[in-house]
């Protein structure tokens, strides 16, 4: 037995960078048909178009995940030309920073818009036709910051707690619909936000540094480590797993007060 999507339609948004590209690859290899729906019209068609050459039935759908009208036409849309969706990958989401002080109020409604409201909107466009096919199953990317706090992120750490939530209240009332919801948890993956993120600092190079050694594993994450628990969490091999948190991390979640604490901290004075 393996894992295998043949027959299923797949719904990626984001679809088109990063871990969204990452996961509408992985899915179209496994045998999906994967509609790749993103804000970037470029991209988007692009990444639909290498689906394409490989052999995938891939569509490429214009989706703005702040407008709830325009994502509910994406989905409607995506449905029409494969006939049904079975899965959802919600990719799509923004970086921003600032504490509760130094957030603007429109930077914080922009962060919630895009990454908590956007994938409601979503979810809610896309549970009708996943109710209508026979059941489904939903992974939608928080982070880490899920379940705790990275410094001057109070909107991104706000939206990404709600994330969790969404993914439970679906994975409750639409089990005896035979849907399932769950929610992975990335650490520091190496994605275009990720690097924009960096080289907002003065060394790029320097937190890159810092943040590959936040894992115990020593290193940044690839997309497609993340693609594959989505692909995961996606197919029947996870058929018993609802409701849940998976995190994709290196082990990032693991150290009590972060590995510099742990190599020159108490848990490190009885080492030989």
């Amino acid at each position: 037995m393996k894992i295998d999507f043949q027959n299923k339609i797949a719904v990626v948004t984001g679809g088109a960078m990063g871990i969204g590209a990452a996961t509408s690859v992985t899915l179209s290899e496994l045998g999906a048909q994967v509609a790749v729906l993103d804000r970037d019209r470029e991209q988007g068609a692009r990444m639909a178009a290498d689906l394409a050459r490989e052999g995938s039935a891939a569509s490429f759908h214009f989706c703005n995940v702040e407008d709830a009208a325009s994502v509910q036409a994406a989905v409607d849309d995506a449905a029409r030309a494969h006939g049904a969706i079975h899965v959802l990958a919600h990719c799509a989401g923004i970086q921003r920073y600032g504490d509760a002080v130094t957030t603007s109020l429109d930077t914080w409604r922009e962060t919630l818009s895009v990454n908590l409201d956007g994938c409601f909107h979503v979810v809610h466009a896309a549970l009708p036709h996943m109710v209508a096919a026979g059941g489904g199953s939903i992974a939608i990317v928080g982070s880490v910051q899920t379940i705790v706090a990275v410094a001057n992120s109070a909107a991104y750490v706000t939206a990404k707690h709600g994330l969790a939530g969404l993914a439970r209240s679906v994975a409750l009332d639409f089990a005896d619909r035979n849907i399932r919801a769950n929610c992975v948890m990335p650490g520091a993956i190496d994605t275009p936000m990720l690097r924009a993120s960096v080289n907002m600092a003065p060394d790029p190079e320097a937190v890159l540094t810092v943040c590959a050694e936040a894992h115990p594993l020593g290193r940044i994450g690839r997309p497609e480590e993340v693609a594959r628990a989505i692909a995961f969490l996606l197919s029947d091999w996870a058929s018993f797993i609802t409701g849940t948190t998976l995190a994709v991390d290196g082990g990032m979640l693991i150290p009590a007060g972060g590995m510099a604490f742990q190599r020159g901290g108490t848990g490190s004075v009885a080492k030989r």
